[in-house]
């Protein structure tokens, strides 16, 4: 215990005052370790636990012998969208068979988006992005890559900071523009 003062006795303790009181209080000194593990919704009762990033990727099925100039959207396994609720940043990884340009554009995923069904699937993602100085501001796409030169058969990894953070629906057109048929996989790895 230490001792400290009472907060009416500060000024006693300085001699404005002459009452006789104890200008010493006991303080308890002592730590204690706080953790947030989530919140409770004061409507539903419904506990929701705090999110951490995803500490592996997660591989989607590789579509087989792609068409040059064919596109394909992933992730297309169980579950068919990247639910970003509570992750800000992405790393998404493309494996081709062969070298060369794909574009990779982020769409809507074929799910509801919150409550709201059915959805404009496989549009463009657009968004204003909140610290934009302009006045008159447009939408922009996410993510609309026209050509990202791909090495083969090695995963090329990418790096999504901010733009689709929150996405409830997320998928990727992913076309394959590299002269001739390639198997793609597709993995992606969420970060809070």
């Amino acid at each position: 215990m230490a001792k400290d003062f009472a907060p009416w006795s500060a000024e006693t303790a300085q001699g404005i005052k002459t009452d006789p009181v104890d200008s010493n209080i006991d303080v308890k000194q002592q730590v204690v370790p706080a953790l947030t593990v989530g919140t409770i919704n004061a409507k539903t009762g419904e506990w929701t636990g705090v999110r951490e990033s995803d500490s592996e990727f997660l591989i989607d099925v590789t579509h087989e012998a792609v068409a040059n100039g064919a596109s394909v959207l992933v992730p297309q396994a169980q579950p068919d969208h990247i639910d970003m609720t509570g992750y800000r940043n992405l790393y998404i990884a493309i494996k081709p068979s062969r070298a060369g340009n794909c574009a990779v554009v982020g769409v809507m995923g074929p799910t509801k988006f919150a409550n709201l069904t059915p959805v404009n699937a496989a549009a463009t993602l657009r968004y204003i992005a909140i610290d934009d100085t302009a006045q008159n501001q447009d939408f922009r796409d996410c993510l609309n890559d026209a050509a990202e030169a791909m090495t083969a058969d090695v995963w090329n990894i990418f790096n999504l900071q901010g733009v689709v953070s929150n996405q409830k629906n997320l998928q990727f057109d992913i076309t394959n523009s590299s002269g001739g048929p390639s198997n793609i996989q597709f993995a992606y790895l969420r970060v809070v």
